[in-house]
């Protein structure tokens, strides 16, 4: 787990104070590898590379970046960790290699023309420069677990792990990019290629780069999922094995490590699954961390967690966040991301992230991807209950549904049914993965006319769009296995562009490394391949990997209700939210002519009255101003 950043001169007109634009761009992102910090240049300063290390594999000075091949003639900045790296070595086994870090397999394996990377089991973004050709080599891993920036401009190709780092280069403009600013009200953060700022592109995951003097030769995925589900699998123990054994030997791999390595634990079926499993391969006792908010006994699940470490025999920390705690951290969330996300569940994981750091915790195991692998969400069993209704529905002729939405509009604008007929209107998907925001209607109620004016054509359904047409590509249909349907969105939206954003942010913010074995790609694959009807049965989400679960783990875990990672948001966060938007909602409806002050005092009004419907959009809107006075200033 690393920072990485670099500059590329493809146009050879020379970049001006190079060396320290580099060093700038490595200040930037130091929380993300305090260990050491490193830089290098090509011999014709075309290339600058800067690196900062948070030591995991091989903690001498062997490891550190950037790294060169034995030939010299590569060059390798990685953030990230590949588990299998020890298996790759065999194709590069006649050398004598100088360190035990995965790093330098990687810049050997390309160095030998060696390098695939759908062959690499881990997480991870990287760079690397061919001296030979003169081009620079980009990818990021599968599921987007690791970060990665870029930017074209007047024949500069820049990248980092974060967006702030980019910000050190005096060409680099702050521009807002109201399409981005658009969809992040739906989904309340941004998916690849969108960022918040023109001109600058998130890598999609997946995908791998090749650069040279001509500029951009090659962006493609370097992978296919294959969505097929395998029916021959009939045998439900038989199928309970493969799943099992496929997380048990991913949580194995991911306890690779040089540094001590321990679990997020909130008592419920996936975490305690991963803390279960990291004990079977240890003979010490892993370090556990939860956490709880002081007085509010409908988010706290820290009898759950105590119970599964007492099972284990884990060594646990528990923190009872504070209001005081809480407060705090809201006015400094917007500090921790460059890129928005606009989700109350960063809260807790910071505060995790935080005690984890203090009890001498470098990796943490979490519980991330379950439940959209294999159909773990109770809400995703509604949909799948109401899509064949919806796809008659839809098959009405235009000027009924047209009536219907009128009359139901009438009464309940604001209501989830008026969202679904106006979504039959215009013959759209069903579920929007990840559309926790504003529906589309109720954002042109508080946006401003001008900018409706000058974006008549905005509409974030565009999103969806691009998973149906993924979807669709690799032979899938949402006619016949809707549950498929809804995994694969949550692989391709949720997970990158939400949980392994956030989980990113949240641990490299406290410089800890956070791993998920459930993506796992191996894990990932077999997932996609076993029936629907093993993901969710007799009204049970998750089954066939609960059931695979039974032998470790007792039916009091696996089987109580879901209470999901919340926070006592508009418990304690309302006082806040609402002193500052009154103070800053003006100014900032004057600097950015974006939303209508007068409807959104509105909102606020209603929300202060005690109309608790409006708590996540107080929040959006909230989260939002204060990252644009952050990050605009």
């Amino acid at each position: 787990m690393c920072g990485i950043a670099g500059i590329f001169d493809f146009g050879a007109k020379g970049i001006a104070n190079g060396p320290e634009l580099i060093k700038r761009m490595n200040i930037r992102m130091a929380h993300r590898g305090p260990d050491s910090t490193g830089f290098w240049s090509s011999s014709s300063n075309e290339i600058y590379f800067g690196h900062q290390r948070l030591s995991i594999l091989d903690l001498s000075e062997a490891g550190n970046q950037p790294m060169l091949s034995a030939s010299k003639k590569s060059s390798l900045v990685f953030n990230g960790e590949i588990f299998n790296y020890h298996e790759l070595k065999s194709k590069i086994s006649q050398l004598n290699l100088k360190s035990s870090s995965d790093t330098e397999v990687l810049i050997e394996l390309f160095a030998h023309n060696q390098l695939k990377y759908e062959d690499l089991n881990g997480m991870f973004s990287l760079a690397i420069w061919d001296e030979e050709s003169k081009s620079l080599h980009l990818a990021r891993d599968r599921s987007g677990q690791k970060p990665l920036y870029y930017t074209i401009q007047d024949n500069i190709f820049a990248f980092s792990s974060q967006l702030a780092s980019l910000f050190e280069l005096p060409w680099v403009k702050k521009e807002l990019d109201e399409s981005a600013f658009y969809d992040f009200l739906t989904f309340n953060q941004l998916s690849a290629p969108q960022t918040m700022f023109k001109g600058i592109h998130k890598f999609k995951a997946g995908h791998q780069m090749i650069i040279n003097k001509e500029g951009i030769q090659l962006y493609e995925p370097f992978w296919a999922l294959d969505i097929t589900p395998n029916h021959q699998w009939a045998n439900e123990s038989q199928l309970e094995e493969k799943v099992f054994q496929g997380l048990a030997d991913s949580v194995k791999k991911r306890m690779l490590s040089d540094v001590p390595v321990g679990a997020f634990l909130s008592g419920g079926v996936d975490s305690s699954a991963i803390v279960a499993l990291m004990m079977q391969n240890t003979n010490q006792p892993i370090k556990t961390y939860s956490i709880g908010f002081e007085g509010q006994a409908d988010y706290d699940e820290l009898a759950f967690a105590a119970s599964v470490s007492k099972r284990f025999g884990t060594e646990h920390y528990e923190k009872i966040v504070s209001p005081q705690d809480f407060t705090s951290f809201l006015e400094k969330i917007v500090d921790v991301f460059d890129e928005p996300i606009a989700d109350s569940t960063c809260i807790p994981i910071y505060f995790l992230a935080e005690i984890a750091k203090e009890n001498d915790t470098k990796v943490i195991l979490t519980g991330d991807g379950a439940d959209e692998l294999f159909g773990g969400y109770s809400n995703w069993l509604k949909y799948l209950q109401y899509f064949p209704k919806y796809q008659t529905y839809k098959a009405l002729p235009k000027w009924i549904k047209q009536a219907i939405l009128e009359l139901v509009g009438k009464r309940k604008k604001e209501s989830p049914i008026h969202d679904i007929l106006s979504r039959a209107l215009n013959n759209q998907e069903l579920f929007w993965s990840g559309a926790k925001g504003f529906k589309e209607h109720t954002k042109r109620d508080f946006l401003s006319s001008s900018f409706l004016q000058r974006n008549q054509k905005f509409n974030s359904y565009h999103q969806i769009e691009v998973i149906n047409q993924e979807y669709r590509q690799l032979g899938g249909d949402l006619s016949k296995d809707y549950l498929a349907y809804l995994c694969f969105t949550g692989f391709q939206n949720i997970i990158p562009n939400l949980y392994a954003n956030r989980l990113d942010r949240l641990t490299m913010a406290h410089s800890i490394e956070g791993r998920s074995p459930f993506l796992d790609p191996s894990l990932i694959q077999l997932a996609f391949q076993i029936p629907s009807s093993a993901k969710v049965k007799n009204g049970i989400g998750k089954y066939v990997l609960k059931k695979s679960l039974e032998r470790i783990l007792p039916a009091e875990v696996l089987y109580r209700k879901k209470m999901g990672f919340c926070v006592p948001l508009k418990e304690w966060g309302g006082e806040i939210m609402i002193a500052f938007l009154e103070e800053n909602l003006t100014s900032f409806c004057q600097d950015t002519d974006l939303v209508d002050e007068k409807s959104i005092r509105k909102m606020l009004n209603s929300f202060k009255m005690g109309n608790q419907e409006y708590v996540n959009s107080i929040w959006t809107l909230y989260f939002f101003i204060a990252w644009y006075k952050k990050w605009f200033a």
